[in-house]
């Protein structure tokens, strides 16, 4: 097989889809797989499905297309709040989006209409993390306005944390979110069918006894394919950590000096050194050891995020990862395996240069 590739375990990413199912329905909480780190691939799309996964979740609206053409009966919820210029095309394609803004709502209705479609809203609420949300206090505003509008029928509450400033969900964040839900509800005397309370990063909650109250329903990533959470990256118990991994083959290997010398100013993905730094050292340091050259770089993968016994990333630019090896055993055409953290995973399997490959 070519290299740098992904190696992709559907039975093990099929048995991830199973426990994360079997263990949620216990709380009363369903699923939308999240297929973006994987650019809606077909083939894990699939295994999902029948796995029991309802829905399947993706923030750009060209992967949900891909996702009609392959199955065009499965419910799709676009995770990224729409673009103004692209309503026509979620409209079309997706059946449910995450909203945020009137403007877009409204755009969206007209669109429905126009189309003669039904699009669902799933209305998304801030609770701390400072990403996509409306504030509580202006929620009941946009649920009236919503209401409203032809073509759009309000599916539920939803809320994000942990993505942008790491807030963790909790029982008082999600009793908020809960109570949210209650008071639209009455105030509105309508029934919604989603509480969607977040992703991968309520897992650590749940399992360590929170209260789901209203919550029942999660969009859920990183632990269908990495089988870990994202707030302290620990394995979630039952799933496998390994159903995908990165291979890549190394190209130079050498001993060299363990410090560089001449003046150091920045590189193309570092700062700039700090003064001090930057001064001329011409004294080569006579303590050598391994340097390899992987044929991967900045421009296929977060090197940040990959990981392998034995091997200490020292750095990478556009085209090569520059790594030692404790074991100096890598030769010029040996392979390297590495396992990926989401944000390795997600740049590695939008690169055009990385082949993926499906292995028993």
């Amino acid at each position: 097989m070519k290299a740098p590739r992904l190696e992709i375990k559907l039975n093990q990413l099929q048995h991830n889809a199973k426990k994360l199912i079997e263990n949620l329905a216990l709380q009363g909480i369903s699923i939308t797989g999240v297929s973006k780190a994987t650019m809606a691939m077909p083939e894990i799309v699939n295994i999902w499905i029948n796995a029991g996964i309802h829905s399947i979740g993706e923030s750009r609206i060209e992967n949900i297309e891909s996702i009609n053409k392959v199955n065009n009966r499965v419910r799709t919820l676009l995770t990224r709040i729409p673009m103004l210029s692209q309503v026509d095309q979620v409209v079309s394609q997706a059946s449910i989006s995450c909203n945020s803004e009137l403007s877009v709502l409204n755009a969206l209705a007209g669109a429905a209409e126009k189309q003669n479609l039904r699009h669902g809203v799933l209305l998304m609420v801030e609770l701390g993390d400072l990403r996509e949300g409306i504030l509580p206090k202006d929620l009941n505003e946009v649920v009236k306005q919503v209401m409203n509008l032809p073509n759009l029928e309000l599916i539920g509450i939803g809320a994000n944390l942990g993505c942008q400033n790491g807030v963790a969900p909790d029982q008082k964040n999600m009793n908020e979110l809960s109570l949210i839900m209650n008071t639209v509800e009455a105030d509105f005397k309508i029934k919604l069918e989603w509480c969607s309370g977040g992703n991968s990063a309520n897992l650590p909650w749940l399992t360590a006894g929170g209260k789901p109250d209203r919550l029942n329903h999660l969009r859920i990533g990183e632990a269908l394919l990495l089988g870990r959470e994202p707030l302290t990256r620990t394995i979630i118990k039952g799933l496998y950590t390994d159903a995908i991994t990165l291979v890549v083959e190394a190209i130079e290997t050498k001993l060299k000096p363990t410090t560089p010398w001449g003046i150091q100013y920045q590189t193309s993905f570092s700062d700039a050194p700090s003064k001090q730094n930057q001064k001329s050292n011409d004294d080569r340091n006579e303590i050598f050891d391994s340097r390899i050259l992987l044929a991967i770089g900045e421009q296929d993968i977060d090197p940040s995020g990959l990981k392998a016994d034995g091997i200490e990333i020292k750095g990478a630019s556009s085209d090569y990862l520059v790594v030692s090896s404790s074991q100096n055993t890598l030769k010029v055409g040996c392979e390297q395996r590495f396992s990926l953290n989401y944000s390795a995973l997600l740049r590695a399997m939008t690169s055009p240069y990385i082949k993926k490959y499906f292995v028993n």
